[in-house]
Formats: structure tokens, sequence, C-alpha cells
């Protein structure tokens, strides 16, 4: 494809998403902190950076896929090696990590001074989602920009959806998150309570699937919780991160929220057991430390 994607933030979204972008036929550049984490794409085709402005200023559209909002501000902003310092004039940069929508809001504000285009694209479908291709990507910004920016969003999502003006990706992506994080919780209050009784894995998985329990979370980490499987698609810290988000977000929109500082509390005891980096259905653990059983098998 003619169009040049720089990717920056080559963490365990970014790499797939970088080599799903590969696959598409992207002229691709990347950049990451940590350079050795470039090496694996570079021999897959992609071209490294020294930089950010340096990736930004070789890219019609410029990615970048960060733990937060700090290090979005840093990465786009901050100095002569940020996106800011490189990116051109008519050029697009689209934000697909999940920060706080005033943030996205102050960054859009300044990049659109020197004329650049930006979308906030957070991301939902975890590692493999980005696997495979499939994520669910929801998108602030200009219609327009989104629209070309549509070849760019297939190669990495299946479901890309145009959620309103600047930031309204991000509060998407937070109110998925308020609803996904709380899903999680019950079906993790349901397993050790059906298991406490004597339920078999099979059959309890057997049953929410086919009824109103059914979820994403049910089908992707159930069998992982009965089998004790804790790697990380989605870290605990990382969901952590999120809602304190969703919390500060409510506070400036005077929402009232309940379920979701709940959550929040229960992950922050799995944090405080030391499964911060685990998979978010780490969050069984405080549930089964609650009622005194183990769920799983190990």
């Amino acid at each position: 494809m003619d169009t040049k994607v720089g990717f920056i933030g080559l963490g365990i979204m970014g790499v797939p998403m970088s080599r799903n972008l590969l696959k598409a036929g992207f002229d691709l550049s990347v950049w990451n902190r940590t350079a050795s984490k470039m090496d694996e794409l570079e021999k897959e085709g992609a071209r490294t950076g020294r930089s950010a402005a340096v990736v930004a200023e070789w890219s019609d559209v410029t990615i970048t896929m960060l733990t937060d909002s700090d290090a979005v501000e840093s990465v786009m902003t901050h100095d002569f090696n940020s996106v800011i310092a490189g990116a051109r004039e008519g050029s697009v940069v689209i934000d697909m990590s999940t920060i706080s929508p005033s943030v996205t809001r102050s960054i859009a504000e300044k990049l659109s001074e020197k004329g650049v285009h930006v979308l906030d694209a957070p991301v939902s479908g975890s590692l493999p989602g980005a696997t495979s291709g499939t994520l669910s990507i929801m998108v602030g910004g200009d219609a327009e920009v989104f629209e070309r920016c549509l070849p760019v969003f297939r190669a990495m999502g299946r479901v890309i959806t145009h959620c309103g003006g600047s930031g309204m990706g991000q509060v998407t992506k937070l109110a998925n998150q308020i609803i996904g994080m709380g899903n999680l919780a019950a079906m993790c209050e349901g397993i050790v309570f059906a298991s406490r009784a004597g339920g078999s894995p099979d059959s309890l998985l057997k049953a929410f699937g086919a009824g109103a329990a059914n979820s994403w979370m049910v089908e992707n980490l159930g069998r992982k919780v009965f089998d004790g499987d804790f790697a990380p698609g989605f870290m605990v810290d990382l969901a952590q991160k999120d809602l304190r988000l969703v919390q500060e977000a409510a506070a400036e929109l005077d929402v009232p929220l309940v379920t979701t500082p709940l959550v929040s509390q229960m992950f922050r005891a799995v944090q405080r057991a030391g499964n911060g980096r685990e998979g978010i259905q780490a969050y069984v653990k405080a549930i089964e430390t609650l009622a005194g059983i183990q769920a799983r098998a190990n």
C-alpha cells in the first residue's frame, strides 16, 4: 500500500498490531523506547527509526500504542524527539492507547496547531484480537479523517466504530471497561460460587455459554480460570489503570458509579498479593481468598 504508517509502542499489543499492518502490505516504520523490541519486526520488513519524531516524519499515519496518559503525552509532545516535532502538516496521528479523554483532547489541540490531524482509537479484544486482527476499535475525531484511515484500521480490527468528536473514542473505551470488568467480576463470583457447591468446569462453562450469562469473558477467560492459566492477554495492572481513568472521568462528568469502584478495590487486592502482571482472570484469586476455596486446577 502507498500509505506510509509509523507505529510507536511495541508492547504486548503493539507487536501483533504492527505485524498485521505489515501483512496488509503497508510500508511500516516502528520505534520503541527499548530498542531491542524493534528487532523482530525489522527482520519481517519494518523500518526502524531512532526516535518517535523520525518515525512521524517518515509517516502519513503515525500510530501510538502506549501504557498511560503520561507516556502518550511524553511521546507526543514533550521534546524535539517527540511526534509533534516530526509530524508533517496534513498527516494523521492515531493514538490507540487507553488514556484520559481530557488528555486526549489536549494533545489533539497541540497537534492541530501544526496542521496535524488526530484520532483517538482505543481498542478492545486483548492479545487474541491483536494477534488475529479482529480488535474492536473505537474512534474519536473528524469523520472525514476517520474515513481516510479506514484501510489502516481494517488491517488491525474487525469492528471499527466512529464514536464522535475528539475524545469520544476514549469515552467509549472507558464505558466498555466499566461493562467488561464488571462482567469479569460477576463471572469469577459465579465460578467460585458454583465450584464450592461441586460444579464441574465443563458443565458450568457449557451452561454459561448457552444462556444469558454468556459473554466475551466467559468464552475467552472462563476456561483459563478453571485451568489456572493466568498468562496476560490484558494485565491486571493495566485494567486497574483503566478503572482509575474511568473514576477520574466520572468525577469530571459528575456521574456516580457503584460497581466500578468495588471492582477496582478487588483488583487492588490482586495487585497487593503480587499478581498485578498476570491476566485479568487473576481476579478470581481475590474471590477465592474471600471464600476460602480454590475453584481452579492450579
